[in-house]
């Protein structure tokens, strides 16, 4: 993975800081951040952060060993940000659907150059911010106007994430919308997350059908499933816990691939599937958000230790 320095944009003074560089990796910038206590890594393109950790601590994201930093290519791995539609167009509410002029998934905004807004630091934190206006640039993909603001808050209680969205039109937008998190594991098989007991949820891998969640959820094959819950999570694995605290959410969704559709994945290692898992802050499904002119709605989740 090829790495070099990189003169930032004149708008940003980056004399002032005192943890983040710039950085180029693959053919894609991104901003780094060394502090004395944790580390990161936010790519420009998707908003996408795909580092986080302690420095007596691996990686808290997974991210794929054949992952490519492309222009135009989502990462695979980290946390994309799946706006202003999540998954299938054709299966989301008819007011999201009619929109999308593309049968793409997840949106436009994880492959999208977003804009760097500001970078605050102090001696605990290390505060990272931009923006997206999607105008009629993405006109090709979707009818709306709306802007995103991202910030990425990192400390040593962990990763801190808020995406606000605004609609500038004079109509109504309504919106779907993920943080599509990947989380590290050593063996899927021993991995459980608690916290959706009794939660109703929809399959989709059976005809989109709802059940209830009894107990905690095990993955022993491919699992692609919206809980309609907005409960604190704790993912287990052999290796520990991991807490996922979410705002402005009500639909969560948990992903993993399995061995079959693993090798049909782009970017992703065939055995990929046992070590990882997503469980994504969503507004999904029944769970879309509708905004007026010059509303906001903010999306956020809070990865700590468990």
């Amino acid at each position: 993975m090829p790495e070099s320095s990189h003169t930032p944009p004149a708008s940003v003074t980056p004399g002032q800081w005192s943890f983040t560089r710039w950085k180029t990796i693959g053919q894609l910038e991104a901003l780094e951040v060394h502090h004395p206590v944790f580390s990161a890594t936010v790519f420009l393109q998707g908003a996408h952060l795909t580092h986080f950790a302690l420095n007596d601590d691996t990686n808290w994201l997974w991210l794929s060993d054949t992952a490519r930093f492309e222009p135009g290519r989502a990462i695979r791995g980290g946390i994309p940000v799946c706006w202003p539609w999540f998954g299938d167009p054709a299966r989301n509410p008819p007011e999201i659907r009619k929109r999308v002029h593309t049968p793409s998934a997840h949106g436009f905004a994880r492959t999208a150059l977003w804009r760097l807004e500001d970078v605050r630091e102090s001696a605990h934190e290390v505060e990272i911010s931009l923006s997206l206006n999607a105008n009629e640039d993405f006109e090709g993909q979707w009818d709306g106007h709306a802007l995103a603001l991202i910030t990425f808050s990192f400390s040593v209680r962990g990763c801190q994430i808020a995406l606000t969205t605004t609609n500038l039109s004079k109509d109504p937008l309504a919106l779907s919308q993920a943080l599509h998190t990947y989380l590290p594991t050593s063996d899927i098989s021993r991995t459980r997350l608690l916290g959706l007991g009794h939660s109703q949820y929809m399959d989709t891998l059976k005809d989109w059908d709802y059940f209830e969640q009894e107990g905690p959820v095990y993955f022993d094959g491919e699992t692609d499933r919206i809980y309609e819950s907005a409960e604190p999570l704790t993912l287990v694995t052999p290796a520990g816990k991991r807490k996922l605290t979410s705002v402005g959410s009500d639909s969560t969704v948990v992903w993993n691939p399995g061995p079959e559709k693993a090798l049909r994945l782009s970017d992703f290692p065939g055995t990929g599937w046992q070590k990882m898992v997503c469980v994504e802050t969503a507004n999904a499904a029944t769970d879309y958000r509708v905004l007026n002119e010059g509303q906001s709605h903010t999306l956020g989740v809070v990865i700590g230790r468990g």
